[in-house]
């Protein structure tokens, strides 16, 4: 297997889950800020031409973060980091799609549309004007999914899982581009923290990531 990796958010989220689960797989970079990303032979492996891409060694590529992880929790299921039960799983899949669907896909079209437009204004479409709107969803998100948090250690109770590997490496990109969250909230601050604490979460910075750049 090759992974196909980049300074992203979403290939973070797969570095922070191999370094958690204690696997090594060899890596190619992608420069994803001069848009390699976005032409031959990347989008030969990956149409979509987004990372992280995963290709397997009969010559399919797994694309979408999660998705790689996933796959790669069937085959090394320990230590679990979905879960050991079909509830288990469903748990962590669940707190994953509430925090991508209300909160890091507006952190995330909030910069390619404002911070990030010159970097995307001749690559996808975009909307300027919607900026200000998505960040304010995402913020109005945070705020209510630390409201769910009451009691919980990580985002599906007592268990350490990729809900928590994508939320946090998102809200940290999402500093580094102008759209802090608020640290003294109640539960959200103090899981801030505890995932900030595991040597995953430095570890997985990308070695090209600069003092005052973009996280990832």
């Amino acid at each position: 297997m090759l992974l196909l990796d980049a300074l992203s958010p979403a290939p973070r989220t797969l570095r922070m889950y191999l370094l958690e689960k204690g696997l090594h797989l060899p890596m190619q970079q992608i420069d994803v800020f001069t848009g390699e990303n976005r032409q031959p032979p990347f989008l030969d492996h990956n149409p979509a031409g987004q990372t992280p891409a995963l290709l397997l060694d009969d010559g399919t590529c797994l694309a979408e973060a999660v998705a790689i992880m996933e796959y790669l929790e069937e085959l090394h299921p320990a230590p679990a980091l979905t879960g050991t039960t079909p509830q288990e799983r469903a748990l962590a899949r669940q707190w994953q799609r509430r925090v991508e669907l209300n909160i890091t896909e507006n952190i995330h079209n909030a910069y390619h549309y404002a911070e990030g437009l010159p970097r995307f204004e001749n690559r996808i479409p975009v909307a300027p004007e919607a900026a200000a709107g998505l960040k304010r969803v995402a913020q109005d998100r945070i705020r209510w999914l630390d409201g769910m948090l009451a009691g919980h250690v990580w985002l599906a109770g007592d268990r350490f899982t990729i809900a928590d590997i994508w939320l946090y490496a998102w809200l940290d990109f999402a500093v580094s581009v102008g759209q802090p969250f608020d640290r003294h909230l109640p539960h959200l601050g103090p899981w801030f923290h505890r995932v900030s604490g595991r040597p995953s979460a430095a570890a997985s910075l990308h070695p090209n990531c600069k003092p005052g750049g973009v996280r990832g």
